[in-house]
């Protein structure tokens, strides 16, 4: 396997039957040119609507490719980013969907869509979307429960609820598989204190055979390097990228 970072949540990973695209965004290495060249079969997911994880220029590689499927979540096709007939397969927390290639399973999220475990070439992958325990800097010794102010949104919220919702979410996906050979997961800076708590109680549940840390673009490479002191701990390789385009090649 080969892996590629694109930037921000996303990521093209290249086997030696298929490629598959995640949460493509925006591609300032020009990541996209090289692999829509390939005659592999290629997949094309987005976990959720939010802009900085589905555009709609992936439909655009349909007229450069011969074979390309698009596996999206369905709040994309709910608040009418895309038609129904522009995407082989929507799919919602629970849903699955596979072919002579791959197997797909839609795990759920913290915020919007789904997160994805994937099988392909007796290989187990998992990309996180938005799946993250986003409100940990509230967690803090002093917190003892019930709500708090969250300037982000303008809205008090419960983060020990919250937490215990993404907890739970990983329970859900753990009944799938307790083990991963590569994660994708957010890894951002921007949460305040705690950012990494969500990946290291990902890392907490599951084994995992490579982490690649995502969504750190607005905090910078060096952000994300933070959690390579946690997965160094529990002897979990840890992927420090560095720029766009930069690749990396899993055990």
């Amino acid at each position: 396997m080969q892996l590629t970072y694109i930037f921000h949540s996303g990521f093209a990973l290249e086997t030696d039957s298929c490629m598959l695209v995640f949460d493509y965004w925006k591609d300032p290495a020009d990541v996209m040119s090289r692999l829509l060249l390939s005659p592999k079969p290629m997949y094309a997911f987005s976990s959720h609507f939010h802009e900085d994880h589905f555009n709609r220029e992936i439909f655009g590689w349909k007229g450069k490719k011969d074979h390309i499927r698009y596996i999206l979540s369905k709040d994309i096709l709910k608040h009418r980013r895309a038609q129904k007939d522009e995407a082989d397969a929507w799919l919602g927390k629970g849903a699955t969907w596979e072919d002579e290639l791959i197997r797909v399973a839609a795990t759920g999220s913290t915020d919007s869509g789904v997160s994805w475990v994937i099988e392909t070439g007796g290989k187990r992958i998992f990309h996180a979307g938005d799946l993250n325990n986003w409100y940990a800097r509230f967690l803090t010794d002093d917190y003892h429960g019930g709500l708090v102010y969250n300037p982000d949104s303008g809205m008090d919220i419960d983060p020990l609820k919250e937490e215990k919702r993404y907890l739970g979410e990983l329970k859900d996906i753990r009944k799938l598989s307790d083990r991963f050979d590569v994660v994708m997961f957010p890894v951002d800076g921007r949460i305040g204190n705690g950012y990494t708590r969500g990946a290291r109680q990902f890392l907490d549940v599951f084994q995992v055979g490579l982490f690649v840390p995502m969504h750190f673009v607005a905090s910078g490479f060096e952000s994300a390097w933070r959690m390579k002191e946690f997965t160094d701990a529990k002897s979990v390789p840890f992927w420090s990228i560095r720029q766009e385009g930069e690749t990396i090649c899993p055990d």
